[in-house]
């Protein structure tokens, strides 16, 4: 078993069922002449030809070696697809599977996953952290958390929680900065910005000013978490999701400059799941967000 060339004996079928080389390399994502290499492989360790040599624009067809194995070949495929389907579908009724974007993983839902455990101990989760809203059941997906402007369609999605965007900034450099308490003196700050538009300093800008505010000045950073970080280390004024920047403000490693100014975002954050009705786990984890969510 350890000698067999698994990948080539893969393409080959796909190969196969497909008619040629071209349509298997869709199939598979991955360049027509990988797979040309594959079948050269295959052919040089069987010794002997899989495919007939033909020219011209007559179809790609399979040696009656080839053809043979070929069937064998998918047919072993297909019974492993149908175990592993069966094995998935049998996994223990307490696992739940929860995907979000890293930022609201780290920074929100983490800390509190000792409250889930404690109300719920049998519960088996998972925690798979990406940016999209993909097709849930593909992915193996019970319930997603995710932030932008919902709902979004072949899936069942309900508001989780509001949010809102105010500035913060290390208190040491607050200090350093002469204390600044007025908008207006963020003309004389380095911004921070996040690259998602829901949390742009132009939000900031068109509510409360100034006009004159430079936008286009400061670094852009890929996630919420590394601008709050940023933050933290003195780099510069970040526009903070409430949600995200909340415990470090109750920590001391930030703080609001402009006191209770902020930027409201309503639905800013969803609950999505498929569309069929939740297992009774999945059901209790939803619950348990809406109560976390309830929250400070």
């Amino acid at each position: 078993m350890k000698d067999l060339p698994l990948n080539a004996l893969r393409v080959f079928a796909l190969a196969c069922m497909h008619g040629g080389v071209r349509a298997a390399a869709r199939e598979l994502g991955i360049a027509h002449s990988s797979v040309s290499r594959h079948l050269a492989e295959l052919e040089a360790w069987l010794g002997v030809p899989l495919v007939q040599k033909r020219t011209g624009t007559r179809a790609w067809a399979p040696t009656p070696q080839g053809d043979a194995l070929g069937k064998v070949v998918l047919a072993g495929l297909r019974e492993i697809d149908a175990a592993t389907t069966i094995v998935r579908e049998a996994r223990s009724p307490f696992a739940v599977t929860i995907s979000t974007s890293p930022s609201f993983a780290s920074r929100w839902l983490l800390p509190r996953l000792p409250s889930l455990e404690r109300a719920h101990p049998r519960i088996e989760l998972s925690l798979l952290v990406n940016q999209h809203v993909e097709d849930l059941d593909a992915s193996g997906i019970d319930v997603a958390v995710r932030m932008g402007a919902g709902p979004w369609p072949g899936s069942h999605a309900e508001v989780l929680m509001d949010d809102a965007l105010y500035p913060v900034m290390a208190p040491e450099l607050w200090k350093s900065a002469r204390r600044p308490s007025r908008p207006e003196d963020l003309g004389s700050l380095r911004l921070l910005h996040d690259r998602d538009p829901q949390a742009s300093w132009e939000l900031w800008r068109r509510q409360f000013g100034p006009a004159s505010l430079n936008l286009q000045r400061g670094p852009r950073f890929a996630s919420t978490d590394l601008v709050l970080r940023a933050a933290a280390q003195g780099q510069g004024v970040a526009l903070a999701r409430h949600r995200m920047a909340v415990d470090d403000i109750i920590s001391g490693q930030l703080l609001r400059p402009f006191g209770d100014r902020a930027v409201r975002i309503e639905k800013a954050y969803w609950i999505v799941r498929a569309e069929r009705a939740p297992r009774h786990a999945v059901a209790n984890v939803m619950a348990w967000l809406k109560e976390q969510a309830s929250g400070p």
